[in-house]
């Protein structure tokens, strides 16, 4: 399980970066069992209900970022790990204003 977990990620690593030491080391990680962290996030996406959207928000343009790879409107690096790094702050934040939210209607 954990080499399928690693030859499948590759190509999220190559939409971030194509240095080959970074994309060995995440196979790596992942081959170490990284994969623990799926059960994790699976734990609590009853409570970050907009984790879902927000990974599939990511998806759809890391696809579009390898679909513009060697194109005039190539994504930069810095701009994908910032765009990355907003939206799962955004979501996180925001399911833990949603569930603040549901608690204080279910106290009154």
């Amino acid at each position: 399980m954990d080499i399928l977990f690693a030859l499948d990620s590759i190509p999220a690593i190559f939409a971030v970066t194509r240095e080959p030491f970074l994309v060995l080391a995440a196979n790596v990680f992942a081959l170490l069992g990284l994969r623990s962290l799926y059960f994790v996030l699976e734990g609590m996406m009853n409570r970050f209900v907009y984790l879902k959207p927000a990974l599939s928000f990511i998806m759809i343009f890391i696809g579009i970022k390898m679909a513009l790879v060697g194109s005039p409107w190539e994504i930069p690096t810095w701009f994908s790990l910032c765009v990355i790094l907003f939206t799962m702050t955004a979501a996180s934040l925001a399911s833990l204003y949603k569930e603040k939210q549901q608690l204080k209607v279910v106290n009154k």
